[in-house]
């Protein structure tokens, strides 16, 4: 709907700037267990920062003292980092490169970078800090797979420009897609590419140094706690897990979109996603067979339990059930077992 005040405008993860949203917030348990334990909604134009505050304070007093609070960087920030240590725990997150970073880079062989993953290529090199340690990598595989998207966005720009021009040699009216769509702004267009004065290749190598920074296939973690290399890249990637609940809640569990009018609706309808993703995660955690099964198989199976209750000319109903497969075979086999 589009009269709830939680409904914002605001960075889209979907693609969907014309749509109004919601954020949310999820705290997991680490792997093994991997149960989500919190949930927080707020208003869609809410900053990661913020929103990671408020995440976090929910579910920090169920936290032992010592406890690594994983977090990806667009949540990090100084207060935030600051926040976690006073509650006498650790955190690991991501960390955003900046020009300090680039003078490292630029010198990143001469730090003879330990090998950590032969078969993506990943290196890495540990940098001190005050209070904290930063983690540098660089992969081979994540370098050709930005390398490729920049390329495709080379490509993607030189045919927009050439539509443009060819609009302009024309005198036709610009592309629908190039132009401001709203019925309450006038705009009068005088646009000129630079195709007219540069030659393709020569536009070619002019995108390439505007979206070529060379940092690609590089990625820093930072945390307070002391690892090596190894180690707090197999933990970080621990965080996988929430994206795989948000994957889970989205498109499996159907959460979205939320097609109601008021904030009360809002919360209902994703506190009973919540519930049920919980149960799913429940499942799996009680069950290893069912471990990385998803959750759409698990909720499939599920669904096709039958029951007939018989009841015609009989002073008792009898239950009869069916449609049994593994899957629910085994979480009913299992409850029956712990009952």
């Amino acid at each position: 709907g589009t009269k709830a005040p939680l409904g914002k405008y605001g960075y889209s993860r979907d693609h969907r700037p014309d749509k109004k949203q919601i954020t949310i917030g999820v705290t997991e348990l680490a792997d093994p267990i991997n149960v989500p334990i919190g949930l927080t909604i707020e208003t869609g134009n809410l900053n990661d920062q913020i929103h990671f505050k408020k995440t976090y304070r929910q579910s920090s007093d169920r936290l032992r003292e010592g406890s690594l609070v994983i977090f990806d960087k667009g949540a990090n920030s100084i207060a935030n980092t600051q926040m976690i240590r006073a509650d006498n725990m650790q955190y690991i997150t991501g960390k955003k490169l900046n020009m300090s970073d680039d003078k490292i880079i630029a010198k990143f062989e001469a730090y003879n970078p330990q090998v950590i993953d032969e078969d993506s290529g990943i290196r890495g090199i540990i940098i001190e800090k005050p209070n904290s340690t930063n983690y540098l990598y660089f992969s081979e595989k994540l370098q050709k797979e930005q390398l490729d998207s920049r390329a495709r966005k080379v490509v993607r720009q030189i045919q927009e420009a050439k539509a443009i021009q060819e609009s302009i040699d024309k005198k036709k009216a610009l592309p629908k897609r190039f132009r401001i769509n709203n019925l309450l702004v006038d705009v009068d267009y005088s646009i000129q590419t630079k195709l007219m004065e540069l030659s393709e290749d020569d536009a070619v190598r002019l995108l390439e140094e505007k979206f070529i920074t060379g940092r690609e296939g590089f990625f820093c973690l930072k945390s307070s706690k002391n690892l090596t290399l190894t180690e707090a890249l197999l933990t970080y990637r621990k965080k996988d897990s929430i994206e795989k609940i948000f994957n889970s809640l989205k498109n499996e569990i159907e959460i979205k979109p939320l097609r109601v009018w008021t904030d009360n609706s809002i919360y209902g309808a994703l506190i009973i996603g919540f519930l049920a993703q919980l149960f799913i995660s429940l499942v799996r955690f009680e069950i290893p067979e069912l471990k990385h099964t998803s959750t759409k198989f698990i909720k499939k199976a599920l669904s096709n339990l039958t029951v007939t209750v018989d009841s015609w000319m009989r002073k008792s109903k009898k239950f009869i059930y069916s449609n049994f497969e593994p899957i629910n075979t085994m979480i009913l086999y299992h409850n029956w077992a712990v009952t």
